[in-house]
């Protein structure tokens, strides 16, 4: 398909700011790890954003004579601030790289802030697929939000993924901040213009590689990349579930609502603009009491026009609707019980489920999906959700069903390469504008599969820093390729069929033993390189033992001492049951918002040197992670003991894996 028009002027602008002067920043370099970071460091990292000397505010940028400009620098951009681009910043930075994360608006997690309000879900279909909860980096932030979080408070969600963000060193955040243009040469973006009007800033941000996680590819745009938009004719790529025709419809967004009952009459008079809803229009759109307490997500509009451009029109048309069902709830007569309740929260940010697509080197395609084509090699992320198509006139279609969902055969792999631009040889993507046709899309645009591809992005992007290559260059070179998923799977991120191949984890040369074992486990199994456990597969890939008195131990043995200076231990967090934050009491019945109770509490990890001598290199006390790493000073070791005195409150201990590495 065509590139989106107007793409190559708008890009064009950074040529006539040479040699103004301006405000210079680069983005700190290495220091101390996330979790050392003092309150001071974290502040003065804004400081130096919002320079006050008024000489330095005095410099203006063309055309803008009340803005200053701030020239930034690093390894990677990441446009967008949804799970995909929080879990690309958090990734890369993580591995070394200086990030600059630019979001626009005011929190992180997109549909899933706290302006939206729409839970994160994936793979596991709602736990309908057990054993397929995403691991990595979305399952770090579900399992902190489920432990501080139990009164389930979408704010709260808002700011743990804040602190993820301003804790890492190598990571700079711009909130209210819009990329707007870009410059291109050769092929390879340069430079990005930024904005904020809170601020009155301008950013122009020189980086080596770029992530368009916006949803809407608005990076993509501005750089001139090739965009899809809509819904592939079925011939296109033999698609059965595709239109005969193509079409630049897609699916709509929504405005969700909370409510509660207050126990007393509460009176609702909506506006005057509210739509009428009459039985009619709700034929298959039921507004039973038990949804009451989290709306609609049926409350759909606006797949019939431009999702990004009619935005406005969009809002006006959902709030409409919305009222107008609350109105129909309330004032109808039909609902006698919901006399007692009232709305008491109600979006104005439209969740959009679907706009612009860029083109990668792989389009993903319904047969992807299905299993009907070849194994990617280049595989990096998981997806698994339905083939859930919704009709493009979403409510006002009233004689459709709001969904057609077919369960795709089983969890499917996203290639690396459906991950970065054809055209531009140093832009990422992850998240809904993927690489995917409409058929495909319709699966993959579910965020904790856009946050796995977030933290595949960011990894990779690490990768190609690291070693001066380009995304493509990555798929080219095998050894990089294998280096890539075999860190990402020692980052806990999840892979179908692949496993932990890791010449450098010596735990793969070690025997195991262990205090006992139940369930079809063995103790070998922290080292089979398998960490997690479809109930389909009829295998356990985890050692589980029952706590005695004293607990429950696992040892690593080697027959020649290893120098070890990290152990890392992946723990069961009960991954064939539903994680996320939902304001639906329906939903949340299923899940728990607490520690998980198979996760390993209180652990301590124990050095046996070829002497006999005993030292402890780590103690946990009050842990609910899945994913723990422990670095310490190098010793020769003939043994490494893990020593369990205290779950989450399951009666078994629970252990996937143990890897352990000498110093680097």
């Amino acid at each position: 398909m065509p590139r989106d028009a107007g793409a190559v002027d708008r890009r064009r602008f950074l040529g006539g700011a040479a040699g103004l002067s301006t405000y210079g920043l680069f983005v700190r370099g290495p220091g101390a790890a996330a979790d050392e970071r003092t309150p001071e460091q974290i502040r003065d990292s804004f400081e130096t954003l919002a320079p006050s000397d008024p000489a330095e505010v005095a410099r203006r940028f063309a055309g803008e004579p009340n803005m200053t400009l701030v020239d930034l620098e690093c390894d990677l951009l990441v446009a967008g601030g949804g799970p995909a681009g929080v879990c690309a910043a958090l990734a890369a930075a993580r591995h070394g790289v200086r990030v600059v994360l630019v979001q626009d608006r005011s929190r992180l997690g997109g549909n899933s802030s706290s302006e939206v309000k729409m839970h994160v879900v994936g793979a596991n279909n709602h736990g309908g697929r057990p054993g397929w909860r995403e691991g990595g980096l979305i399952e770090e932030l579900r399992l902190d939000d489920a432990a501080n979080n139990p009164q389930r408070s979408f704010e709260l969600w808002d700011l743990l993924l804040y602190d993820k963000v301003v804790s890492e060193p190598l990571c700079t955040l711009l909130l209210d901040t819009t990329c707007y243009a870009a410059e291109v040469e050769e092929g390879l973006i340069q430079r990005v213009m930024a904005r904020c009007d809170k601020t009155e800033h301008l950013y122009r941000i020189r980086a080596t590689h770029f992530a368009d996680c916006t949803g809407d590819a608005r990076l993509a745009v501005e750089a001139g990349a090739t965009i899809r938009w809509g819904r592939e004719a079925r011939d296109e790529f033999g698609e059965s579930l595709a239109a005969e025709a193509p079409s630049r419809t897609t699916l709509g967004s929504s405005i969700l609502f909370t409510a509660r009952d207050h126990g007393r009459p509460m009176p609702f008079t909506p506006p005057r603009w509210a739509r009428k809803v009459e039985e009619k229009h709700l034929r298959f759109r039921p507004v039973s009491s038990k949804a009451w307490e989290y709306g609609y997500w049926w409350i759909e509009w606006g797949g019939v026009t431009d999702t990004i451009r009619d935005n406005e029109r969009i809002r006006f048309e959902l709030l409409s609707i919305v009222t107008g069902v609350w109105d129909h709830i309330k004032n109808s007569g039909r609902f006698p019980d919901a006399e007692t309740w009232a709305m008491d929260w109600i979006g104005m940010v439209p969740g959009r489920r679907e706009s612009r697509r860029i083109e990668g080197d792989h389009i993903l395609t319904q047969a992807d999906l299905e299993g009907r084509n070849p194994p990617f090699d280049d595989a990096v992320a998981i997806g698994g959700w339905p083939l859930d198509d919704h009709p493009s006139g979403g409510f006002d279609r009233a004689e459709q069903e709001p969904f057609t969902s077919i369960p795709v055969p089983q969890v499917y792999n996203i290639p690396l390469r459906a991950l970065y631009s054809r055209d531009l040889g140093n832009l990422f993507m992850a998240g809904r504008n993927a690489s995917c046709s409409h058929v495909a899309f319709s699966s993959t645009r579910v965020m904790a599969t856009c946050a796995a591809m977030g933290q595949a992005v960011g990894t990779a992007a690490a990768l190609c820093a690291r070693h001066g290559l380009r995304p493509r260059q990555v798929c080219d070179d095998k050894t990089r390729l294998r280096e890539l998923q075999q860190t990402l799977l020692r980052d806990d991120q999840s892979i179908r069929h692949l496993q932990n191949e890791d010449a450098g984890d010596l735990a793969r040369q070690a025997t195991v033993s262990a205090s006992g074992a139940v369930d079809r486990s063995r103790a070998e199994s922290v080292i089979d390189g398998r960490v997690r456990n479809p109930t389909a597969e009829g295998v356990s890939h985890r050692w589980v033992a029952p706590m005695s008195r004293d607990g429950a131990w696992v040892e690593l043995r080697w027959e020649e001492p290893r120098r070890l200076a990290h152990v890392q231990i992946t723990f069961d967090t009960g991954f064939h049951r539903e994680l996320t934050l939902t304001a639906s009491d329906w939903h949340n019945a299923h899940i728990i918002r607490a520690p998980q109770p198979e996760t390993v509490r209180d652990y301590v990890v124990v050095v046996r040197t070829p002497t006999g001598r005993e030292v402890e290199v780590a103690r946990v006390e009050g842990n609910h992670q899945r994913l723990r790493r422990h670095d310490f000073e190098p010793l020769e070791a003939s043994a490494v003991v893990i020593h369990v005195t205290a779950t989450n409150g399951s009666e078994n201990v629970s252990i996937y894996e143990v890897r352990c590495y000498s110093p680097e």
